[in-house]
Protein backbone atom coordinates (compact mmCIF):
# COMPACT_ATOMS: atom_id res chain seq x y z
CA UNK A 1 0.00 0.00 0.00
CA UNK A 2 1.37 3.42 -0.95
CA UNK A 3 1.46 6.20 1.60
CA UNK A 4 1.39 9.82 0.57
CA UNK A 5 2.24 11.20 3.99
CA UNK A 6 2.96 9.05 7.04
CA UNK A 7 1.84 10.96 10.13
CA UNK A 8 3.31 8.30 12.42
CA UNK A 9 6.86 8.89 11.19
CA UNK A 10 6.36 12.66 11.00
CA UNK A 11 5.14 12.83 14.61
CA UNK A 12 7.60 10.18 15.84
CA UNK A 13 4.82 7.79 16.88
CA UNK A 14 4.35 4.04 16.54
CA UNK A 15 1.07 2.87 15.05
CA UNK A 16 -0.99 0.68 17.35
CA UNK A 17 -1.68 -2.72 15.81
CA UNK A 18 -3.95 -5.49 17.12
CA UNK A 19 -3.74 -9.01 15.67
CA UNK A 20 -7.19 -10.61 15.90
CA UNK A 21 -5.83 -14.13 15.08
CA UNK A 22 -9.11 -15.02 13.37
CA UNK A 23 -7.63 -18.25 12.00
CA UNK A 24 -7.41 -19.62 15.55
CA UNK A 25 -10.71 -21.04 16.83
CA UNK A 26 -9.94 -20.28 20.47
CA UNK A 27 -9.17 -16.57 19.98
CA UNK A 28 -11.12 -14.35 22.38
CA UNK A 29 -12.51 -11.94 19.78
CA UNK A 30 -14.31 -9.90 22.47
CA UNK A 31 -10.94 -9.45 24.17
CA UNK A 32 -9.38 -8.23 20.90
CA UNK A 33 -12.24 -5.76 20.47
CA UNK A 34 -11.71 -4.48 24.02
CA UNK A 35 -7.98 -4.11 23.27
CA UNK A 36 -8.82 -1.87 20.28
CA UNK A 37 -11.38 0.16 22.25
CA UNK A 38 -8.97 0.70 25.15
CA UNK A 39 -6.16 1.72 22.80
CA UNK A 40 -8.41 4.35 21.24
CA UNK A 41 -9.72 5.55 24.61
CA UNK A 42 -6.17 5.82 25.99
CA UNK A 43 -5.12 8.00 23.04
CA UNK A 44 -8.07 10.39 22.90
CA UNK A 45 -5.94 12.89 24.87
CA UNK A 46 -8.87 14.92 26.16
CA UNK A 47 -11.02 14.38 23.06
CA UNK A 48 -14.49 12.81 23.16
CA UNK A 49 -15.98 10.18 20.87
CA UNK A 50 -19.38 8.64 20.28
CA UNK A 51 -18.45 5.24 18.79
CA UNK A 52 -15.76 3.24 17.01
CA UNK A 53 -15.94 2.20 13.36
CA UNK A 54 -13.65 -0.24 11.54
CA UNK A 55 -13.19 -0.40 7.78
CA UNK A 56 -11.92 -3.90 7.01
CA UNK A 57 -10.98 -5.93 3.94
CA UNK A 58 -13.40 -8.53 2.64
CA UNK A 59 -11.01 -11.27 3.81
CA UNK A 60 -10.93 -9.91 7.37
CA UNK A 61 -14.72 -9.48 7.39
CA UNK A 62 -15.31 -13.04 6.13
CA UNK A 63 -13.00 -14.46 8.81
CA UNK A 64 -14.66 -12.32 11.50
CA UNK A 65 -18.22 -13.45 10.76
CA UNK A 66 -17.15 -17.10 10.32
CA UNK A 67 -15.12 -17.27 13.56
CA UNK A 68 -16.60 -19.72 16.12
CA UNK A 69 -16.79 -16.95 18.76
CA UNK A 70 -18.72 -14.53 16.51
CA UNK A 71 -20.64 -16.73 14.06
CA UNK A 72 -23.80 -17.06 16.18
CA UNK A 73 -23.79 -13.34 17.01
CA UNK A 74 -23.59 -12.52 13.29
CA UNK A 75 -26.42 -14.93 12.44
CA UNK A 76 -28.57 -13.36 15.17
CA UNK A 77 -27.73 -9.84 13.97
CA UNK A 78 -28.48 -10.71 10.33
CA UNK A 79 -31.81 -12.28 11.34
CA UNK A 80 -33.03 -9.73 13.90
CA UNK A 81 -30.92 -6.59 14.27
CA UNK A 82 -30.31 -5.74 10.64
CA UNK A 83 -32.64 -4.21 8.07
CA UNK A 84 -32.34 -6.79 5.27
CA UNK A 85 -35.05 -5.16 3.15
CA UNK A 86 -33.20 -1.87 2.89
CA UNK A 87 -29.51 -2.54 3.59
CA UNK A 88 -26.85 -5.00 2.55
CA UNK A 89 -26.39 -6.98 5.77
CA UNK A 90 -23.34 -8.82 4.50
CA UNK A 91 -21.30 -5.60 4.53
CA UNK A 92 -21.38 -4.58 8.20
CA UNK A 93 -21.60 -6.16 11.63
CA UNK A 94 -21.71 -4.44 15.03
CA UNK A 95 -19.77 -6.55 17.51
CA UNK A 96 -18.49 -5.60 20.96
CA UNK A 97 -19.03 -1.83 20.47
CA UNK A 98 -17.23 -1.66 17.11
CA UNK A 99 -19.10 -1.46 13.82
CA UNK A 100 -17.08 -3.59 11.38
CA UNK A 101 -17.71 -2.61 7.76
CA UNK A 102 -16.40 -4.44 4.71
CA UNK A 103 -14.62 -1.89 2.54
CA UNK A 104 -13.40 -2.71 -0.94
CA UNK A 105 -12.34 0.70 -2.26
CA UNK A 106 -9.53 0.91 -4.80
CA UNK A 107 -7.54 3.66 -6.48
CA UNK A 108 -6.02 3.75 -9.94
CA UNK A 109 -2.34 4.65 -9.86
CA UNK A 110 -0.47 6.66 -12.49
CA UNK A 111 0.76 3.33 -13.88
CA UNK A 112 -2.90 2.39 -14.55
CA UNK A 113 -2.64 -0.39 -11.97
CA UNK A 114 -5.27 -0.50 -9.23
CA UNK A 115 -4.49 -0.77 -5.55
CA UNK A 116 -6.75 -1.62 -2.63
CA UNK A 117 -7.14 1.05 0.03
CA UNK A 118 -7.42 -1.62 2.74
CA UNK A 119 -4.99 -4.53 2.24
CA UNK A 120 -6.16 -8.16 2.48
CA UNK A 121 -6.73 -9.43 6.05
CA UNK A 122 -6.43 -5.92 7.49
CA UNK A 123 -8.52 -3.00 8.61
CA UNK A 124 -8.40 0.32 10.39
CA UNK A 125 -10.43 1.18 13.50
CA UNK A 126 -11.08 4.82 14.38
CA UNK A 127 -13.38 6.88 16.60
CA UNK A 128 -16.47 8.72 15.36
CA UNK A 129 -18.02 11.81 16.90
CA UNK A 130 -14.75 13.53 17.79
CA UNK A 131 -14.66 17.32 17.78
CA UNK A 132 -11.07 18.12 16.91
CA UNK A 133 -9.28 14.96 15.77
CA UNK A 134 -10.13 14.90 12.08
CA UNK A 135 -10.04 18.09 10.03
CA UNK A 136 -9.42 19.32 6.52
CA UNK A 137 -7.29 22.16 5.25
CA UNK A 138 -7.76 23.93 1.93
CA UNK A 139 -4.79 24.67 -0.28
CA UNK A 140 -4.46 27.54 -2.78
CA UNK A 141 -5.94 27.04 -6.23
CA UNK A 142 -3.71 26.38 -9.21
CA UNK A 143 -3.80 30.06 -10.22
CA UNK A 144 -1.13 32.78 -10.21
CA UNK A 145 -3.33 35.08 -8.16
CA UNK A 146 -3.55 32.53 -5.32
CA UNK A 147 0.17 31.67 -5.13
CA UNK A 148 1.54 32.06 -1.59
CA UNK A 149 -1.90 32.71 -0.10
CA UNK A 150 -3.88 30.87 2.55
CA UNK A 151 -6.02 28.23 0.89
CA UNK A 152 -9.80 28.28 0.77
CA UNK A 153 -12.17 25.29 0.78
CA UNK A 154 -13.35 26.05 -2.78
CA UNK A 155 -12.44 28.36 -5.64
CA UNK A 156 -14.86 29.27 -8.44
CA UNK A 157 -14.18 31.42 -11.50
CA UNK A 158 -16.28 32.54 -14.45
CA UNK A 159 -14.94 32.70 -17.99
CA UNK A 160 -17.06 34.67 -20.44
CA UNK A 161 -17.12 33.45 -24.04
CA UNK A 162 -15.40 36.01 -26.28
CA UNK A 163 -18.64 36.44 -28.23
CA UNK A 164 -20.75 36.73 -25.07
CA UNK A 165 -22.79 33.58 -25.72
CA UNK A 166 -22.03 31.59 -22.59
CA UNK A 167 -20.16 31.56 -19.31
CA UNK A 168 -17.87 28.69 -18.37
CA UNK A 169 -17.64 28.12 -14.61
CA UNK A 170 -14.42 26.57 -13.33
CA UNK A 171 -14.20 25.23 -9.77
CA UNK A 172 -11.25 23.82 -7.87
CA UNK A 173 -10.65 22.44 -4.40
CA UNK A 174 -7.29 21.32 -3.04
CA UNK A 175 -8.24 19.64 0.22
CA UNK A 176 -5.86 17.91 2.61
CA UNK A 177 -7.55 15.70 5.23
CA UNK A 178 -5.58 15.48 8.48
CA UNK A 179 -5.80 13.18 11.49
CA UNK A 180 -4.34 15.29 14.31
CA UNK A 181 -4.16 12.26 16.63
CA UNK A 182 -2.70 9.49 14.44
CA UNK A 183 -2.65 6.86 17.22
CA UNK A 184 -6.46 6.89 17.14
CA UNK A 185 -6.24 5.06 13.80
CA UNK A 186 -5.62 1.53 15.05
CA UNK A 187 -4.48 -1.10 12.54
CA UNK A 188 -6.36 -4.36 12.96
CA UNK A 189 -5.36 -7.51 11.14
CA UNK A 190 -5.43 -11.29 11.22
CA UNK A 191 -2.06 -12.93 10.73
CA UNK A 192 -3.59 -16.38 10.28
Amino acid sequence: MRTLYNYFSEFGLAQISVDFLLGTAGTNVQGKVREVLRAIEDNLLGEAMTSVHALVSREFFDKLIAHPKTEEAYKFYAATGAQPLREDVRRHFPFGSILFEEYSGTVTLSTKATERLVPANEGIAFPLGTMDTFTTYGGPANLLETANTIGLPLYARQHLDEKGRWIDVMTEASILPVNKRPRLAVRIHSSN
